[in-house]
């Protein structure tokens, strides 16, 4: 019966440290592109960095979830003759 396989040579402490220093990066750059959380500059609830915010609409100084809807009932309102 075959064995499973064994190492030839003993592994040095700096290739593991190597290879153990690779895997806590990949762990870190992970950590690093976790949620990020700004301040709303409308309301000053958290939210997500780069999205509208949740709590008012507003992305970026601007009323981004109102103006949908205002110009939703423009087109509902406008009717032809």
């Amino acid at each position: 019966m075959a064995k499973h396989p064994v190492p030839k040579k003993k592994t040095s402490r700096a290739r593991g440290n190597r290879r153990e220093k690779a895997f806590t990066n990949k762990a870190r750059v992970r950590l690093g592109n976790s949620v990020q959380l700004v301040k709303c500059e409308n309301c000053g609830q958290m939210m997500r960095a780069h999205h509208i915010c949740p709590h008012c609409g507003f992305y970026n100084g601007k009323d981004v979830m109102n103006n949908a809807t205002k110009e939703a009932a423009k087109i509902v309102s406008v009717k032809a003759d």
